[in-house]
Order: structure tokens, then sequence, then C-alpha cells
């Protein structure tokens, strides 16, 4: 995974059976393939700005099917013209690959 094209290609896995969260060095090195996305605690996050309502709801359901697709879900909070998305995985308690990967998704979504 050396680019964020590479890491948006990929699908999410299940993460059970224990898989650990990935370290600070791996976490680093992830991040720096995702354009304004930062580290927050054990999350990642970005937000998105819009010119409306209308745009910033079309932004929120296309989110909803790349984490129906992928089955991994990101907090979002949303207002009028923005939306911030955050990616942690509860089953590891921390990040896994899976967030990248949607992070990933989500900005290849926001520059079509």
């Amino acid at each position: 995974m050396n680019t964020a094209c590479d890491i948006a290609d990929r699908h999410c896995v299940p993460c059970e059976g224990g898989i650990p969260p990935l370290d600070a060095a791996t976490v680093g090195k992830l991040l720096e393939n995702l354009d304004g996305w930062t580290l927050t605690g054990s999350a990642i996050g970005k937000t998105f700005r819009f010119k409306n309502h209308h745009e910033t709801m079309a932004f929120v359901n296309a989110v909803a099917w790349i984490s129906h697709r992928e089955d991994h879900h990101p907090e979002l909070t949303v207002g009028y013209a923005d939306c911030r998305v955050r990616y942690w995985t509860h089953a590891v308690g921390g990040l896994s690959e899976n967030d990248f990967i949607c992070a990933a998704k989500v900005d290849r979504l926001f520059a079509l």
C-alpha cells in the first residue's frame, strides 16, 4: 500500500479474531497518503465542505453507500455545508487498515 489510490482500491476485511490495532509507525505512514486527514486520539478525521445543504446530504448518502459496501461505518457530524468524517475500529480498540481504506474511498468520492 504505497499510495492513496492503492488503498482506495482495497476492500475492508472483518476485524474478528483479535486483530491488534495498528502501531503508531504504521498509522503515521498510512496517514501520509491521505489528504487532510488528522489523527485525534485513536481516530482519523477530516471535515469536508460544500456549497449548500443539498451537496452535503448527497455526500452523506454516498458515504453511507461506501459504509454499506465495506461494512465499516464512520462517525458523521453533519452541518449545513460541511460534514466531519471520523473513522476508528471499535473491534480492535484503535485504528485498523479498514479505517484507511474507507478514508481513501471517501477522498476519492469527494474528488469526483
